[in-house]
């Protein structure tokens, strides 16, 4: 086994002392001033629930502390998967996504550790107000992949808008500054013609902050499985141009079941993408999330979801033509409710590595802090600046629903 020289794991998000627990699906990147911001979608009930946030926590000491998470978008539904990314003139983008009613109901009767649950009072709360939300014509009103974009340098944020796509970790900053999104198109009847068009498909953020889709990656046929689902990746520009992709890519009900990594590249600046290629084994894990060290390492995160449980790690010393896979950075979780990594260098080399583990009733995001198994030559990173004021503003419902937080949805939460 190839384990790597990491901290002890430890929680840095969560909310113990409330029903509505469950927090996961982290990100993880640096604010224009130096502030590491995460960001995850919490205060929630369940891994599939109508009551999720996309929120976000700062760190002024390289992740030694971290802020109590303060909601972003919060809207009727469930505004998961919050993915973070700075890029140009000192502007932040925060992403999330929702799911329908239908999908939340199904998962809302569905047995719990073999036992039907659906006379529950919490299965009879949730779907109380699935009705209420249906009613209010909520759905219609805010489903979709969903972002704001701050102009102060990730404390406030602006009005919610929708995107044609979603990935986890949110779009791409490219290297003049600009925003590519590369995600699975968004579906509200979760279905996706039989393969006829792409899964993943590529955005640009136009000059009205709007995402434009200019190009796809081809769907992936596999001869002895067919047709694989292609969903939540994440895409990194290196220094020479190329842009590559690592993509969550599965399918279940088959004998063997699929859940692993594959790579796309393109060398246009993504108007076209190389046929996906897998790097890892079928049941390797999913999904990656992608850094580049001032080494010239590339490391590509993921979670996995066989025993031993935890989070791994691929890297590669020539700019993602080859990996050098399955880094242990953990394994010790108790289930396979876990992963989404996220990675950011810190000054000195190290890496920050955040991901969500569900400890068993209640899910939080930890944190690792780890370093490359060679010789490393980091770049010096600037001086942080000094700390941004944060506006403190409690909701008067917040302390007894969900614990107290700070609330950053802005001027609204309303598409528009």
């Amino acid at each position: 086994m190839k384990v790597l020289n990491s901290s002890e794991k430890r929680v840095v998000c969560a909310n113990p002392d409330s029903a509505f627990r469950y927090f996961a699906w982290p990100t993880v990147a640096y604010l224009p001033d130096g502030t590491l911001a995460m960001t995850a979608s919490g205060f929630r009930l369940a891994h599939i629930c109508p009551f999720g946030k996309a929120v976000i926590c700062y760190s002024k000491d390289e992740g030694a502390t971290w802020t109590r998470p303060a909601p972003v978008i919060d809207t009727p539904l469930d505004d998961r998967d919050a993915g973070i990314t700075a890029f140009g003139n000192g502007r932040v983008i925060l992403t999330s996504f929702n799911n329908t009613i239908r999908q939340q109901r199904v998962w809302n009767h569905a047995p719990i550790d073999g036992h039907d649950w659906s006379e529950s009072p919490r299965r009879r709360f949730v779907e109380a107000y699935l009705d209420e939300i249906e009613t209010r014509g909520d759905e219609e009103r805010f489903l979709g992949s969903t972002y704001k974009i701050s102009e102060d340098g990730g404390y406030t944020f602006g009005k919610l808008r929708r995107a044609p796509v979603t990935a986890p970790h949110g779009p791409c900053r490219l290297n003049d500054g600009s925003l590519l999104y590369v995600g699975r198109r968004f579906s509200a009847n979760d279905e996706f013609d039989g393969g006829e068009t792409p899964f993943i498909q590529v955005c640009r953020l136009n000059e009205n902050d709007e995402f434009e889709v200019v190009s796809s990656i081809e769907n992936i046929v596999d001869e002895a499985d067919g047709l694989l689902q292609s969903c939540e990746p994440h895409a990194i520009q290196l220094p020479d141009g190329r842009i590559l992709v690592h993509i969550r890519v599965q399918r279940y009900g088959i004998p063997e079941p699929v859940f692993t990594v594959y790579q796309s590249e393109s060398r246009d600046g993504g108007h076209t993408f190389t046929r996906p290629r897998r790097l890892l084994a079928r049941r390797g894990g999913s999904p990656a999330h992608l850094c580049l060290h001032s080494s010239g390492a590339l490391i590509s995160t993921y979670g996995y979801r066989e025993k031993p449980y935890g989070i791994r790690a691929m890297l590669s010393w020539d700019g993602g033509n080859t990996w050098d896979t399955d880094y242990i950075l953990d394994a010790s979780a108790q289930s396979g409710d876990l992963g989404y990594p996220a990675s950011v260098e810190l000054p000195g080399g190290r890496i920050l590595t955040v991901f969500y583990e569900n400890l068993g009733g209640e899910s939080v995001i930890m944190q690792k802090i780890w370093a490359l198994p060679t010789p490393l030559t980091p770049r010096r990173r600037g001086s942080v600046a000094p700390p941004h004021p944060l506006k403190k503003q409690t909701p008067p419902f917040a302390a007894r629903l969900y614990g107290s937080f700070e609330d950053r949805t802005g001027d609204s939460n309303d598409l528009k």
